[in-house]
């Protein structure tokens, strides 16, 4: 099939909502439309199995790998001698003596180029040091996340004009930080509800902000921010447009107000919270970009920022085996230790097999970030689902293995003489990365949208509003040609009978890989044909598919790091993967065997009932909290 790459999509939005078509409108503008760069992940969705892309897997150069190993090497220390991750629990603060430490060593200007003062470390080093500090304290790993990965430094390195650059980022240096401010008390995932303004003044000096932001992460302490707001809307076609742009604040300017510090479940320490802005001066030279480019600036970022996640959400698992392996050898019930009981065995084997698998994730899209010559913005969106989804499922297992203890904080252990494993703290510092910087719910339907990207593209004339009969004649003949021989194509093909290069235990699985991404492709396809322009309201539908998707890329990453471990003289990491895509297969037929499930459509019967009131004698016997304001 010939992908019309170039092509704009247009949506038919006739009959949608006036809310609804606005903000689809709004987002189709400010999402990359156009795929200049290859795509592994999206030629997935179509059917086709880019091997070259993922094998062999990428290494890191060894001039490279020395100055991640030397940072590596001195976060540790510093952690250890300057940061009680547990006290940070309690407490709420992360040392003063910390931060200047980090900063000391260069922590807050790890991805600045070197030219501003930075340490320009490719993306697999700052993930590495990410993934360190992650699996010794969720709270300052989300600290430097947002500050770097999303806050200042990111946008005005992509975005920022040389002035920009010069002025701000060689302050983050000596440890200033930095914050990202686009949530707001009743905007979330769908910006165009956004309420901040800011209008110029009458000189066209400045821009004046005045509006709220919620869950800021480093927003009560950063030095500066960028700021999403609404400027002036434009006018297209006699209709008002909202136009949405990014501005470079500084957090210690007049008029901004910390109304409250959230706390959470956990990572406890993060200062993040609910901003007031009123009247807030910025200058006009500190706009990024033009007006009405902010959404674009914001998902921009987003897609590099997503890469620290599957990173954090690693170390975090490795940590987890690391408590698990220990604390199996060393408690013993019935004769033996609990990891050689079977339900130990089957749990230990699944904490390493994910691991490993969550790992190679991580370093293939760390490595397509620093090749730069690939479009990741669906490869990083599935690693940031995979592994925010598997750390969940290790910290849960491991919590089980611990039993009691794994309930049990950390300072009580330690108060009653037993080894301090941070188990409990650490279940709660994970829950977060399935919510931050896309919820799974948003990077499925993040997903979905690039996915039938290709589809929208060749059903563009025949689905654009206005369109005349012979336009959409010639659009019907054009997506009868191209689909008559796509179509039988990902049912009958050469990946049937031709094995892939790979030898070896795994090649069984990479074989499965290339078979069943022509399945995805179809059905993906026979769900576009039956539901047409419902497909957007089937979110379970498309969240089995993409889940799917994710899969796959993740055992074939799995199988490539395997074959590259052995090489580096690990023999052994062929029987992670194995065990990795046998699971993952179990997982993968589930997903395909849920899509003709008749349980969606007695789920809606029963949440419609529910929300009428007329299963409110279920709720009797309770006290109900909350009720009210």
């Amino acid at each position: 099939m010939s992908f019309p790459e170039d092509k704009k999509v247009i949506i038919d939005t006739s009959k949608m909502s006036d809310q609804k078509a606005s903000s689809l409108n709004l987002t189709e503008e400010a999402r990359e439309s156009v795929w200049q760069h290859p795509s592994f992940a999206k030629s997935l969705f179509m059917g086709e199995f880019k091997s070259d892309a993922i094998f062999p897997f990428p290494e890191q150069t060894t001039e490279d790998k020395l100055i991640g190993d030397k940072m590596v090497k001195q976060v540790g220390i510093v952690l250890a001698k300057t940061l009680d991750a547990d006290l940070v629990d309690e407490t709420r603060l992360i040392p003063d003596k910390a931060m200047k430490a980090l900063a000391k060593i260069g922590v807050f200007s790890m991805k600045i180029p070197k030219e501003y003062g930075g340490l320009d470390f490719s993306q697999v080093n700052y993930n590495r040091v990410l993934m360190a500090i992650a699996s010794h304290c969720g709270s300052t790993a989300v600290l430097v996340s947002a500050h770097q990965s999303i806050g200042v430094p990111q946008p005005v390195k992509l975005f920022g004009t040389e002035e920009q650059k010069q002025r701000f980022l060689p302050l983050f240096k000596n440890g200033a930080i930095s914050a990202f401010a686009l949530t707001e008390p009743s905007v979330g995932s769908d910006p165009a509800q956004m309420e901040t303004t800011a209008r110029l003044n009458a000189a066209g000096t400045h821009y004046l902000i005045n509006g709220e932001k919620l869950w800021c992460t480093n927003g009560l302490i950063a030095d500066y921010l960028v700021v999403m707001a609404c400027t002036t809307p434009k006018i297209v076609d006699d209709k008002e447009v909202k136009q949405i742009s990014a501005f470079i604040v500084n957090g210690k300017s007049a008029g901004i107000n910390i109304k409250h510090r959230c706390d959470f479940m956990g990572i406890r320490g993060i200062q993040n919270g609910l901003i007031a802005f009123k009247d807030v001066e910025v200058p006009v030279e500190d706009r990024l970009l033009e007006e009405g480019q902010g959404l674009k600036i914001a998902l921009a970022t987003l897609n590099t920022g997503r890469l620290t996640i599957p990173a954090a959400s690693t170390g975090m698992a490795k940590q987890c085996l690391n408590m698990a392996r220990r604390w199996g050898k060393q408690r013993v019930q019935w004769g033996l230790p609990i990891a050689q009981h079977e339900k130990g065995s089957n749990r230990i084997a699944y904490l390493a097999s994910t691991t490993f698998a969550m790992e190679s994730v991580t370093w293939l899209t760390s490595f397509m970030a620093d090749k730069g010559d690939l479009d990741i913005r669906m490869e990083a969106a599935m690693a940031k689902l995979f592994c925010s989804e598997m750390a969940w499922q290790v910290m849960d297992e491991t919590v089980q293995m611990f039993g009691g203890r794994g309930f049990e904080k950390a300072s009580s252990l330690k108060a009653r003489g037993e080894l301090p494993f941070p188990v409990e703290r650490m279940l709660r510092d994970a829950r977060i990365n399935r919510i931050i910087e896309g919820t799974t719910d948003i990077m499925e339907l993040f997903l979905s949208r690039e996915a039938l990207d290709t589809h929208l593209s060749l059903a563009a004339d025949l689905i654009k509003p206005g369109a005349d009969f012979s336009t959409k004649r010639d659009a019907a003949f054009k997506l009868f040609k191209e689909y008559a021989s796509w179509y039988p194509a990902q049912i009958f093909n050469k990946e049937f009978i031709e094995q892939f290069t790979l030898s070896g235990d795994l090649a069984e699985h990479v074989n499965y890989c290339q078979r069943s991404t022509h399945r995805l492709a179809r059905v993906l396809f026979e769900q576009v044909v039956t539901h047409r322009e419902k497909l957007e309201l089937r979110q379970e539908t498309l969240g089995h598919l993409m889940t799917i998707g994710c899969e796959i890329f993740a055992m074939v990453s799995t199988c490539s790091y395997a074959k590259s471990q052995v090489s580096a003289g690990y023999s052994n990491a062929v029987a992670l993967a194995d065990h990795h895509c046998l699971l993952a297969t179990q997982r993968i037929e589930a997903h395909f065997d849920a899509l003709s499930a008749p349980h969606s459509s007695t789920a809606q019967k029963i949440s419609d009932a529910i929300l009428n009131e007329q299963f409110q004698w279920l709720e009797e016997g309770i006290y109900p909290i909350a009720d009210g304001k």
